[in-house]
């Protein structure tokens, strides 16, 4: 058989035999061969995502469908109300409008327009790729999208879309804005923008805005008047000319960037830019809305700078439909304008009481008195504040209590307080001022606010004055508040602390130690759709102990009960609180204080002059805190906790640490002495002529203290027994003559300091 021929049954076909690769390694491709690969099939995965991306776009273009702009746009008005929905507070847009055809528009005030929001306008396709592509990453990143909208971007927005900044809604914008420009030209869009843009003083549209603030119609513009106009553009709450003189500065910045804008476009001859640059246009005065007036103005303000620092831009706050539900009721804002119209005296027109009252448990304002109307004055005395005086003293004792003291430990009552340089503090009263003695618990210095016992207790703990600013800052003072410098002096209250911060720290105190921020818009949701954009998270902290609370606590309940505050008993109910007085350099009397609390909300008073630099002092008589702020505190409380239950405070706990200095040991009065006369009693005489009311040497028969024989009682009132403290009060009959108070106790007498040399005196 020939080799050729197969085998039977070998299963091998005649013919040519296959050949077969011979085994080993792959080859291995070289450096070069591989990034070709990779390029190839990323060339490839590249060409296929444009195609799906030009095919999503592509579908989600046809998909987009232009709304109804007018039904969108009058959905716009964002409104405010009280805390659940009860009763709307206002609004913040008026919709003053007027629209006009473009060619009412002056060719300077387009060119100004396009100058400050677009210089691509006549150009461009209606949107702003690098403006999306920087919206995708801020999204990305947590942030919110950004601006550098087109012209027609923003009119779209308006026009059509929610305020809500999503990256969606950025790719909504964009859809509609190519829409819109393949539907309507562009003096069209820039027509319909010019018309519906939010120009500030609630003017929506070229029109409305050149009468707010030129008093002109707008075809009477001019190329200053419209470069300003068009600048406001950008911000229309920040570049107020209404606001301050940071904010005039900002909005004459941007003015020059539009000025110069105009230029290099050709708007105007550089001659003329250079002779309009660097001053704005004369501006007509703001009228204020009379649906501002009363408070309604104030709290309208508050919810818009809150709702700026939550992150909502101008745009939406205006024109977003936005629901804004608000902390505020209706029972509490009522409650502080009527105490203080209750117990205000009359004809003081440059007297202003402020007042803020913000609920315990959670941080939240109830309500406020601003100190006058807000069509007289925009100054809002409850967030502005002022001095506190010794109503600051609570954080200094707090800090006491836990640096290792007790209620009982004694300091330096005896005046004046002299410091190793030689400058002094002292108490209130003639000369050097009261004097307590060398020992003095803080119970007692508390009550009868005793500046010096309060810097010997400063002086006493290591790192005192910081430890003291630590305190505050952690119950509820801004850490960024004026004034709050760590020195030895720091509880005599000297900072600029608003009513409403005093009353949130207070509110600190009666809450066991545990702080909230304060806030007052608690929900805010989108009209159109009702979906929520942002709901008050309740934020808690421990700000101190809460045995350090309780001592704390009990300490300003004694002030009530037998101190510089007892015309606080005229609530009817626990209360603890703490009177001040604060003076400017000279010694004049420039603000009075009353803060207290009820185991539910906490309320603070001031009152002061003017712009709050003039004195008090022979305009308001008596000037002390324990008379009208206590009262108007009294007055406002009185209607607050109407059909509120009765809560009691808890009892002391009477801490008592490690002192951290010797020296502040409990007094331990000497044994008395054995008589060796015969001692006679005599038994009270059945009747006694009415004693005449005094409060550290002024007589003032609002109240019952025990006589003082430098007081004339040509007319001596009835007077209750539960009106006269007991023995140990803020003055004790039974011990010693009535006397001065501490520093900033702001009782009459109680407690204004005084420095020497060049330091100012304060309460």
């Amino acid at each position: 058989m020939s080799a050729s021929t197969p085998r039977p049954g070998s299963g091998r076909s005649s013919g040519k035999p296959k050949s077969r690769r011979a085994s080993g390694p792959k080859k291995q491709l070289t450096p070069r061969e591989r990034i070709r690969k990779a390029l190839k099939y990323t060339l490839i995965a590249g060409l296929v995502g444009a195609l799906v991306l030009v095919a999503m776009f592509y579908i989600a273009y046809r998909a987009t469908d232009i709304p109804s702009e007018n039904a969108a746009f009058q959905a716009q008005t964002t409104k405010v109300y009280y805390a659940g929905g009860k009763g709307e507070i206002g609004q913040f847009a008026t919709q003053n409008r007027e629209s006009i055809p473009l060619a009412d528009v002056p060719k300077v005030m387009q060119d100004a327009v396009v100058a400050a929001e677009d210089r691509t306008f006549w150009t461009n396709k209606g949107i702003d790729p690098k403006g999306i592509i920087r919206a995708a990453f801020s999204n990305a990143k947590g942030g919110a999208t950004q601006g550098a909208s087109t012209i027609t971007q923003q009119y779209v927005k308006i026009l059509y879309l929610s305020q809500e900044r999503t990256f969606k809604r950025k790719i909504k914008e964009a859809f509609l804005s190519l829409k819109i420009q393949q539907k309507k030209s562009k003096s069209e869009i820039l027509e319909g923008y010019l018309n519906t843009i939010y120009f500030g003083r609630g003017a929506y549209g070229i029109q409305a805005a050149a009468n707010a603030y030129f008093g002109i119609p707008a075809k009477k513009l001019d190329a200053s008047q419209s470069a300003m106009l068009a600048a406001v553009l950008n911000s229309p709450n920040y570049l107020s000319p209404d606001r301050s003189d940071t904010a005039r500065e900002a909005l004459l910045r941007r003015y020059d960037y539009v000025v110069s804008g105009m230029a290099s476009m050709g708007a105007i001859p550089q001659s003329q830019a250079a002779e309009i640059a660097g001053k704005l246009p004369e501006i007509k005065k703001q009228v204020a809305d009379n649906s501002y007036g009363g408070q309604r103005g104030f709290m309208l303000d508050m919810v818009k700078k809150e709702l700026e620092h939550l992150g909502f831009d101008e745009a939406q706050i205006e024109a977003g439909g936005l629901r804004v539900t608000t902390t505020l009721t209706k029972k509490a804002m009522d409650a502080a304008e009527a105490g203080v119209t209750e117990q205000k005296p009359e004809g003081l027109p440059q007297l202003h009481a402020s007042a803020a009252t913000v609920d315990v448990k959670t941080g939240a304002l109830l309500g406020f008195y601003a100190g006058q109307d807000f069509l007289k004055s925009q100054l809002n005395w409850a967030a502005i504040g002022d001095a506190p005086g010794s109503s600051f003293k609570p954080f200094a004792l707090a800090t006491g209590l836990e640096a290792g003291f007790s209620l009982k430990d004694t300091f330096q009552g005896s005046s004046p307080y002299r410091f190793p340089d030689g400058s002094t503090v002292k108490n209130e009263g003639q000369g050097d001022g009261h004097s307590y003695g060398a020992k003095i618990d803080l119970v007692k210095a508390t009550q009868e606010s005793v500046n010096t016992a309060y810097v010997d207790l400063t002086q006493s703990i290591p790192d005192g004055p910081d430890k003291i600013k630590d305190t505050a800052i952690k119950m509820g003072i801004p850490a960024d508040t004026k004034g709050l410098d760590a020195n030895a002096r720091i509880a005599l209250g000297s900072a600029t602390v608003s009513p409403i911060n005093m009353a949130n720290a207070y509110a600190t105190i009666a809450n066991a130690g545990v702080h909230h921020n304060w806030f007052i818009v608690s929900k805010v949701t989108q009209a159109s759709t009702g979906k929520v954009l942002y709901s008050a998270p309740l934020k808690t902290d421990r700000a101190i102990p809460e045995d350090i609370a309780a001592d704390t606590s009990y300490a300003l309940q004694q002030v009530v009960k037998g101190g510089t505050g007892v015309g606080a008993q005229g609530l009817g109910r626990p209360a603890a609180g703490k009177t001040g007085t604060a003076t400017k350099t000279g010694g004049q009397v420039i603000t009075s204080w009353f803060v207290g609390y009820t185991p539910q909300v906490a309320t603070a008073v001031m009152y002061v002059r003017g712009d709050g630099q003039k004195t008090l002092e022979g305009y308001l008589n008596p000037f002390y805190g324990a008379t009208y702020p206590t009262r108007t505190w009294t007055a406002i409380m009185k209607r607050d906790m109407d059909g509120v239950p009765v809560e009691e405070f808890p009892p002391p706990a009477n801490v008592d640490g490690e002192a951290p200095d010797s020296g502040h040991a409990p007094y331990t009065p000497p044994p008395p002495k054995p008589s060796k006369t015969k001692t006679t009693i005599i038994p009270p005489a059945t009747s006694q002529a009415p004693q005449e009311p005094v409060l550290n040497g002024v007589c003032d028969p609002a109240y019952g203290f025990p006589t003082d024989p430098d007081c004339p009682n040509p007319n001596p009132p009835t007077q209750s027994p539960t009106d006269t403290p007991t023995c140990g009060g803020i003055l004790n009959p039974c011990t010693t003559p009535p006397g001065n108070g501490g520093g900033g106790g702001g009782g009459p007498g109680g407690g204004r300091i005084a420095y020497d040399g060049s330091y100012a005196r304060q309460e």
